[in-house]
């Protein structure tokens, strides 16, 4: 029988830690096809934030860094530096990356640093309780916000990839799903699309990815993938903001 469908290698053949419907794990799939699939498995260096995103040297064929919380583009910057010729990649959570972590996402995007970003966007700190992150909606229920964000008490939610796209530096930024199997191969496209642009030495990629947090949101896990596409992706719109091919 002919097989159409199985684990890449890049994928450890390990028991899944996440919770039940959880996208970091569809996610992390994902990279580790696109390495597997570009044969960077092997070159690919990985600094990883704190959160539930922490997890992926356990299940991705590739060296990983455990950097402190939110500084994984200093820490991807550095390790690029020295080692210019593998591919390096930060991949962090919207707690992480776009809380304690802005001054280093925008300093490191500002600067060009030929890293890739994997920005994981679920609106919520998931991993320490399901507390309003920076990029939480707008009446979103969290522990921290139990009557919804309001605006005028906490501010807006931060839209990480136009941010971004007011820097010159920045070769790729683009904003992708993994709610449905149409947008899933989207969304590996853009993450090889990040990694050849980053190999090619073009610059700094940036790729964001909604995400489904089923536990934090108090959802099924069905439900939560419907919520991105009915909730997220009204106010964080998916496509392609920047390419070296189009220019800013």
């Amino acid at each position: 029988m002919k097989t159409i469908y199985s684990r890449p290698k890049a994928l450890l053949d390990v028991p899944n830690a996440f919770c039940p419907g959880c996208n970091h794990s569809t996610i992390m799939r994902l990279i580790a096809e696109v390495l597997e699939e570009t044969g960077l498995s092997q070159k690919a260096i990985a600094a990883v934030g704190i959160g539930c995103g922490g997890m992926l040297g356990y299940f991705l064929d590739c060296d990983t860094v455990n950097a402190l919380h939110g500084r994984a583009p200093a820490v991807a910057t550095g390790i690029k530096r020295v080692r210019p010729d593998n591919l390096v990649f930060a991949y962090q959570g919207d707690g992480d990356l776009a809380s304690i972590g802005m001054a280093e996402t925008i300093h490191a995007a500002n600067r060009g640093e030929k890293i890739t970003i994997v920005f994981v966007n679920n609106v919520i700190f998931g991993m320490t309780g399901g507390q309003m992150a920076p990029t939480t909606l707008i009446g979103q229920n969290t522990t921290t916000t139990p009557d919804g964000r309001n605006a005028e008490l906490h501010g807006y939610p931060i839209r990480v990839c136009e941010l971004i796209n007011q820097l010159d530096a920045p070769a790729y930024i683009a904003r992708f799903a993994v709610n449905t199997p149409s947008n899933i191969i989207k969304a590996k496209a853009g993450l090889k699309k990040a990694f050849e642009i980053q190999m090619a030495g073009k610059g700094y990629s940036f790729v964001e990815i909604l995400s489904a947090c089923p536990t934090g949101w108090g959802l099924m896990p069905l439900g939560s993938l419907t919520a991105v596409g009915e909730k997220m992706m009204k106010y964080f719109s998916l496509g392609v903001l920047r390419s070296p091919e189009e220019g800013k």
